[in-house]
């Protein structure tokens, strides 16, 4: 059989975000002739040992070195075969229609040369670098000095973020995000993958820009949401992650811009980088992969629930709307954790709810088949993976953990 559809991951060191994204992959794959392409990049978490036996439908690459984002993402696309191609980052979570929506949008729509969707983050806030503008000097610089954020949705301030389009309806934009963009094969073959130049960050607005200049519109689809844990699979805010993220900035402007727009630019985004450190915003936080041990906490994982939601008990109730079938429950003392288990929900159910939650609520999620929680910094103090540990009742709680 043909495939219509080739799936592209790169993960470095998120075996769990993996396995969870993985697992939405294939139940939003069904009906879609589609292979999946995993690029390893040297993880040293057991990733190409632990996950292929899992998944024996998805081919893994050990690429033997961290070859960053944009090469790794060439290298996996070199062995696709599909129609379209999809870059998807592996601490994302796809829902059941996400795969059958974009690719009806997409053929329904023939001069789209990428498409991207509806993006939140595990409390459920939309992540505003769904859709953007073109870093151009003024937007950027807009962006840089902070008039971006104070007027979020200004035609001319906010066009960074496209901040004065709704999120709610679909769009033709300027940039899309790597974590989510899909290419017809003949648009990919055109304009070529990403530039190797770009180690991580500035990759996606480099070949956003390329397509446009291809005379194709990228697209931003909001009939479809998926889950991005942005932000929850690296370490961010240490000197290493601004270097990077400015430098490929940096790298952008030089290829793209000329004569003095390109000087104030470089100034100001390296101006801006040095502000950061120079402020002491940016510190190099502790991001455990265990849980701590200062945060009593009971989990109890049944083999049908589909997502546990984390709250904390107040003196006024719980902070934490039932949601389904309640499995089981275990309170704590005031200002603790409560853990529900939910049961009999979809994906697309799951990311409908949290969107109703007050933003920053601290969470917990776990998918059938999965051997870890995955959680917000906030939830686990520490730590945003808890491996799962079999109990000594398999038949009615398979997977708890108890601190």
């Amino acid at each position: 059989m043909a495939v219509s559809l080739s799936i592209i991951i790169v993960s470095y060191n998120v075996r769990y975000f993996l396995e969870q994204c993985l697992l939405s992959v294939r139940r939003a794959a069904k009906g879609i002739a589609t292979e999946v392409i995993v690029v390893d990049n040297a993880s040293d978490d057991d990733t190409c040992s632990f996950l292929p036996s899992r998944f024996p439908e998805v081919q893994f690459i050990a690429s033997g070195a961290n070859l960053g984002f944009a090469k790794a993402c060439n290298l996996g696309c070199r062995q696709a075969s599909g129609n379209y191609i999809l870059y998807l980052n592996p601490d994302t979570l796809l829902a059941e229609d996400s795969l059958h929506q974009v690719l009806h949008f997409i053929q329904a729509t023939p001069d789209a040369g990428a498409v991207g969707v509806h993006m939140i983050d595990g409390s459920g806030r939309y992540l505003p670098e769904s859709k953007r503008g073109l870093p151009t000097a003024l937007t950027s610089l807009f962006k840089l000095c902070g008039l971006a954020r104070c007027f979020p949705h200004s035609r001319v301030f906010g066009r960074y973020y496209l901040g004065h389009l709704s999120p709610q309806q679909s769009h033709a934009v300027e940039v899309l995000a790597g974590a989510f963009m899909l290419l017809p094969r003949a648009v990919h073959e055109k304009v070529g993958g990403f530039d190797d130049a770009f180690f991580m960050y500035g990759e996606d607005i480099d070949l956003s820009y390329r397509i446009l200049q291809a005379g194709y519109r990228n697209y931003y689809f909001a009939g479809t949401t998926i889950i991005h844990f942005k932000g929850e699979s690296t370490r961010r805010n240490t000197a290493r992650h601004v270097h990077t993220f400015y430098r490929a900035m940096d790298v952008f402007v030089r290829k793209h811009y000329h004569g003095l727009n390109a000087v104030l630019l470089r100034s100001a985004i390296w101006c801006r980088a040095a502000a950061l450190l120079a402020a002491g915003v940016v510190v190099r936080k502790r991001c455990a992969r265990q849980p701590s041990t200062d945060l009593p906490i009971a989990v109890y994982a049944h083999a049908n629930s589909f997502a546990i939601i984390a709250g904390t008990y107040q003196q006024q109730g719980i902070a934490v709307i039932r949601l389904g079938q309640l499995a089981e429950a275990r309170m704590l003392a005031p200002g603790q954790l409560l853990v529900l288990s939910t049961c009999c929900l979809t994906l697309q159910q799951y990311m409908q709810w949290i969107q109703t939650q007050p933003a920053g609520r601290p969470y917990l999620f776990y998918q059938p088949g999965s051997t870890a929680l995955i959680g917000s910094a906030r939830a686990q103090q520490n730590g945003l993976v808890w491996p799962l540990q079999p109990t000594a009742n398999p038949s009615s709680t398979p997977f708890g953990i108890v601190n």
